[in-house]
């Protein structure tokens, strides 16, 4: 009898061991899910990314910045420093695309209104044209909240660059002037200025989607 019972402690402690394993297994499973994807250069559609970089597989991040918003102030990354962003590229005289993403980052806006570590930033793929002045029209035509938001213009090299070498989102229109051929895709960037989502900024299904995913941005940091 005792043989059987010492037999019996041996069987649960084995089970319990194994159960323990398991249970770690799924959660570790489980928890692993939870965290966004970092794309990389080399794993986005190649019409999107600079040559330069296609092959990078890496550390890619955003590289610091130097613009002009709405309201004539300069914005740089140290403006988004430990903040979640969504990042876009428009344009204010656009007639098909643009105003659909903007009444997306305008209701991304609306939903985090009272979330402080969540900001936007736009981009104008035609600087020449969207001054300043023309921003600002813009920005209270849409009811942009300037402490959530910023429309930026500036240099149409920086802007090319940024948007072909870091955030990975405009087609090139293959001029000499750096053109750019905007698209509706919307970017999410994480503190450590890495892009952890692209978006179809046109269709509300994908926008909820972002915003689920921004939620499980911020359990990483929690």
């Amino acid at each position: 009898m005792l043989r059987y019972f010492k037999q019996l402690k041996l069987f649960f402690l084995v089970l319990a061991l194994v159960s323990g394993i398991i249970i770690y297994l799924i959660y570790t499973a489980l928890d692993s899910e939870k965290k966004l994807p970092i794309y990389q250069p080399n794993r986005i559609d190649v019409s999107l990314v600079d040559s330069t970089i296609q092959h990078k597989k890496k550390y890619h991040t955003i590289a610091d910045f130097k613009l002009i918003n709405q309201n004539g102030d300069t914005i740089t990354q140290n403006d988004y420093d430990d903040k979640i962003y969504v990042a876009d590229f428009f344009f204010t005289t656009c007639q098909t695309i643009c105003p659909i993403m903007t009444d997306q980052m305008y209701r991304i806006q609306e939903e985090l209104i009272n979330d402080d570590e969540v900001l936007l930033l736009s981009h104008s793929v035609t600087p020449e044209i969207d001054s300043v002045a023309q921003l600002k029209r813009y920005a209270i035509e849409k009811k942009v909240n300037d402490k959530k938001w910023n429309l930026v213009t500036g240099d149409r090299k920086q802007i090319y660059d940024l948007a072909r070498k870091s955030y990975l989102v405009v087609k090139d229109d293959n001029s000499q002037d750096y053109g750019m051929i905007h698209t509706e895709n919307f970017a999410l960037i994480d503190k450590n200025k890495q892009i952890r989502g692209l978006y179809n900024g046109v269709s509300p299904t994908s926008v909820d989607s972002l915003l689920q995913d921004i939620k499980r941005l911020k359990k990483e940091y929690q």
